[in-house]
């Protein structure tokens, strides 16, 4: 009897739009009986976590074809190809190709070879045109770009991903309006280094430009929403969209990384924290009652108490309220981890401080939203979010995939509560 193949996603956002997309490839080529584990690669921990994940999964599935593909796969295909519970190892170029699914189907005359990694710094195209995006009834994730051409010491992911790639604005703008009419309400715009979109199409437009069309072309979009952008690349176009565009959804998450110049200067960062406040200041001078999420990392090597402490000052320098907080850990290949290396009791102390500090922060914008009026998105009957992204729940069932106004009675830990 054949079994349609199992996925499991680890890591980011776009990891989970590719996972939708190698199902389509996987179904149109016939696979069977496979598992595929879609791997992450931005700490040792995530590649421990895929070992880890391989390993179940072959419990699990003992006779199945198990194929391991994603950044793990890109940066460290030895180390996949070596375990004896894998049968393929495919880079993040060939996950997207049809051919490479095609050689793993049953009906394949000829023997699929074991490994297929190619050098992904060579390629110069996105896959964003193989799926009209991912997600629930109510949200769309559409990538628009893919790779970084920058090299911040601690990270490894431009290593897994190749250089920064465009999808064109014409391609995105079709697809939105594809997803528009299956009844999606949000489209969220994802990629690794949003903010780089548009340098290697013809005019090099920016992020900035993509959006404007994008709202511009699509009326019938209710809501828009960028997944994540470094800030010291927002355009004038970006911060235009910020002031005058409603259905541009009131919240960012930026990649800030750290909150003292040093350390930022040591990670290679192209901005500075005078910069990350001068941006969140001026975010919310166009549109007030803006929220920031950040990515922000502890014990960074070389990092000090008085370093640390500008990076818990920065939290409420900015006005942040979604953290994610990264424990640092040394990722092989990367300078950082030839660098001095912060004691490993003092990050997770640290990182707790900063988790800490970013649940406060969270209850104090929980707290100020009781009494306002938002437009809910909803994710499930009982749950949705506000234009800000934070949840709301309620006690009898809505729409799934509607807006819904609703006015803020309340809040518990981490949801607001509807009247």
């Amino acid at each position: 009897m054949s079994t349609p193949p199992v996925f499991a996603t680890l890591g980011c956002r776009l990891n989970a739009y590719e996972t939708e997309a190698m199902k389509e490839l996987a179904a149109g080529a016939g696979l069977q009986g496979a598992v595929v584990v879609n791997t992450c690669a931005v700490t040792a921990e995530a590649v421990r976590k895929a070992r880890q994940e391989i390993r179940r999964l072959r419990r699990e599935n003992p006779d199945a074809k198990l194929i391991v593909t994603g950044c793990a796969a890109q940066t460290e295909p030895a180390t996949f190809a070596a375990m004896a519970e894998v049968d393929h190892v495919i880079g993040n170029t060939e996950k997207m190709q049809p051919e490479t699914w095609a050689r793993m189907a049953p009906d394949f005359i000829g023997d699929s070879q074991r490994v297929q990694v190619d050098d992904i710094m060579s390629v110069r195209e996105t896959a964003g045109h193989l799926i009209d995006g991912f997600g629930t009834r109510s949200r769309a994730y559409v990538q628009v770009q893919n790779g970084c051409d920058h090299r911040c010491t601690f990270c490894i992911i431009p290593f897994g991903r190749g250089n920064s790639r465009s999808v064109p604005a014409g391609v995105v703008v079709d697809q939105i309006k594809r997803l528009v009419d299956a009844g999606y309400n949000e489209v969220v715009l994802t990629g690794v280094d949003l903010t780089s979109w548009g340098a290697d199409l013809p005019a090099t437009p920016r992020l900035g430009d993509l959006v404007m069309r994008i709202l511009r072309l699509v009326p019938d979009l209710p809501r828009l929403r960028i997944s994540s952008i470094d800030s010291i690349e927002a355009d004038e176009n970006l911060m235009q969209a910020i002031a005058t565009e409603p259905r541009l959804m009131p919240h960012l998450h930026l990649s800030l990384q750290h909150g003292d110049n040093l350390i930022l200067k040591r990670m290679k960062r192209r901005h500075g924290r005078e910069d990350a406040i001068r941006f969140c200041q001026d975010a919310r001078q166009l549109r007030p009652g803006m929220t920031f999420g950040a990515d922000i990392i502890a014990g960074f090597p070389t990092e000090t108490e008085a370093h640390f402490q500008n990076s818990l000052d920065l939290v409420q320098e900015c006005g942040l309220t979604w953290l994610h907080v990264f424990p640092y850990s040394p990722r092989q290949g990367t300078p950082a981890a030839r660098m001095p290396q912060v004691q490993g009791g003092a990050i997770k102390a640290r990182a707790a401080r900063l988790r800490a500090l970013g649940a406060q922060q969270v209850q104090a914008h929980l707290a100020g939203q009781i009494g306002q009026r938002h437009a809910v998105l909803l994710e499930n009957p009982r749950m949705g979010r506000t234009e800000h992204f934070t949840e709301v729940r309620f006690d009898h069932d809505q729409p799934e995939g509607q807006i819904v106004h609703a006015t803020i009675v309340g809040h518990d830990a981490t949801q607001l509560i509807a009247g």
